[in-house]
């Protein structure tokens, strides 16, 4: 959908518009954003765009997603000058407000959720001048691209608080006592010990998605590194994920695994992404884990998400199911609210302005 069909159906559905509340803009009448996951709208003077400024901040959203075996780009990206951004622009799905003026004494970045539409994100980019713009955004890339990814994952993880599947849930919980909410339609699995792997084929297609998820004893704090993670991989995966031949079996492309640690409930985690490949085939694919201590079992429990698709994009069906591995409950865990996606960014609240 262009921006101008979005245009008259945000007109459509703004002519019922009563207002807003005082609870962040949204009201009983606020519509549904447009847009597609991960296609952001730039607020910006089209001559600025073209400048400095404008190609740092594009070529901070022009990056390639991490993890996957071809390049990807992070966001499709499109823009729009400040006097087009009307009533039909506003309900944009993820939105970058360019705002600088002298009136500013240094850069800051702040945000707003669900002020015209829902679900919505607009982030504000303040500074004085076009040259420290263009150094804030070098220096906090990585920072903007984390927002808005964390933010499509959280409306995933939103739906899959409603809809997921009931059956790997159950089997989740009956044989690691943990709670994972992964996407409707997963109904096979194949289980192992302390192993479970479920997948979905998607008709007509090669493409084929797949969750596992296994537990083994924690030891120390030398179990989270990328060696230990790789070597624990394949092991695991040689033993339960097999080819269709003899001298087949899942393993994983050691030139291709990126590690960081992260928090998860204020919690701490692993994750490692990278690639793996069928040995002795030419099957192979991107992957993503997350591992996480269950301190009073003793034990580290492992959620991966991998695809195969050896014809298609991979960005968002990764995407998708890495919004899932966020569910992952330990016992007693209570289910996660969201990602949380901006603690050293100011939200604000904004208000809609009437059409001038």
């Amino acid at each position: 959908m262009n921006l101008l069909s979005m245009a008259l159906m945000a007109l459509v559905l703004f002519s019922c518009d009563g207002g807003n509340d005082k609870k962040g803009g949204k009201s009983l009448f606020t519509p549904v954003s447009s847009g597609r996951p991960y296609e952001m709208l730039v607020v910006i003077d089209k001559a600025m765009w073209e400048r400095p400024a404008g190609r740092a901040l594009f070529n901070a959203l022009d990056t390639d997603v991490p993890g996957l075996p071809q390049p990807e780009r992070s966001f499709r990206i499109s823009n729009i000058g400040p006097d087009h951004f009307n009533r039909g622009m506003r309900i944009f799905r993820n939105i970058i407000d360019v705002d600088i003026q002298p009136i500013y004494t240094q850069p800051k970045l702040k945000y707003s959720r669900d002020s015209y539409s829902s679900p919505q994100m607009i982030m504000t980019i303040q500074a004085p001048d076009e040259a420290s713009f263009e150094e804030f955004v070098n220096k906090n890339k990585q920072v903007i691209v984390d927002f808005f990814t964390k933010a499509e994952m959280n409306r995933q993880i939103n739906l899959l608080k409603k809809e997921y599947s009931g059956a790997i849930a159950a089997k989740v919980g009956s044989m690691f006592g943990c709670d994972l909410r992964i996407p409707a339609g997963f109904e096979r699995y194949k289980q192992g010990k302390d192993f479970l792997w479920t997948s979905q084929d998607r008709p007509g297609t090669e493409v084929s998605l797949n969750f596992v998820v296994y537990s083994y004893p924690y030891t120390d704090k030398n179990t989270f590194t990328r060696d230990f993670f790789i070597h624990k991989r394949d092991s695991v995966m040689k033993r339960n994920i097999p080819g269709s031949l003899e001298g087949q079996y899942m393993a994983t492309d050691t030139n291709y695994v990126n590690v960081k640690e992260f928090s998860v409930k204020g919690e701490y985690a692993f994750e490692a992404r990278g690639l793996w490949y069928m040995e002795n085939d030419m099957m192979g694919g991107p992957f993503v884990s997350h591992a996480r201590v269950d301190r009073p079992n003793g034990r580290v429990v492992v959620v991966e998400a991998f695809v195969y698709a050896p014809k298609d994009k991979k960005r968002d069906m990764m995407r998708q199911l890495e919004a899932a591995l966020y569910t992952l409950n330990l016992p007693q865990e209570q289910q996660i609210d969201e990602i949380v996606i901006g603690p050293n960014l100011e939200e604000e609240k904004r208000v809609a302005e009437p059409e001038k």
